[in-house]
């Protein structure tokens, strides 16, 4: 499934770092999210990249925006990983069904089991309103963020 900018993005219902279980549709009506999809927690790339968005989260702050990352790592994982690296935003589980959130927004890599970087930015009505992904192995710029978090204000 490939979405295109204006599709209704998919709901989801994962557990973060915390235990709780968040889903895409309780911001509904409320505030933007900015969904990112990470290969696994604690490896080099995702951890920069990651760490890059905790540095320079004001930028989704002053947007209102509610970031939510996302990688295959069971909740356990994701709960140290979120700890170790001090981020104050929501890390989900995307776990059993493995990777199903990932393969409902295309992002999955069947062949190697995880998900590749991708980037969903979706307004407060829940459509999909910027979207960014990258080849495997390649980080993405934060650059980026800053063009795809300009599309809410449009």
């Amino acid at each position: 499934m490939s979405l295109i900018i204006g599709d209704l993005a998919p709901d989801f219902g994962l557990v973060n770092q915390f235990g709780e279980t968040v889903t895409l549709s309780q911001f509904r009506g409320n505030k933007p999210v900015v969904v990112v999809f990470y290969p696994l927690s604690f490896s080099g790339i995702c951890t920069g990249e990651l760490c890059e968005i905790r540095d320079n989260f004001e930028k989704f702050a002053s947007s209102d925006v509610e970031l939510l990352a996302i990688s295959v790592d069971s909740k356990f994982v994701q709960k140290v990983f979120a700890e170790h690296e001090g981020y104050k935003f929501s890390v989900l589980a995307d776990f059993w069904p493995h990777g199903q959130v990932a393969k409902d927004y295309g992002v999955f890599l069947e062949e190697h089991g995880i998900a590749n970087r991708g980037t969903f930015v979706v307004d407060k009505h829940g459509v999909l309103v910027a979207k960014f992904i990258t080849a495997p192995g390649q980080a993405r710029s934060l650059d980026e963020y800053d063009r795809a978090l300009a599309t809410l204000t449009l």
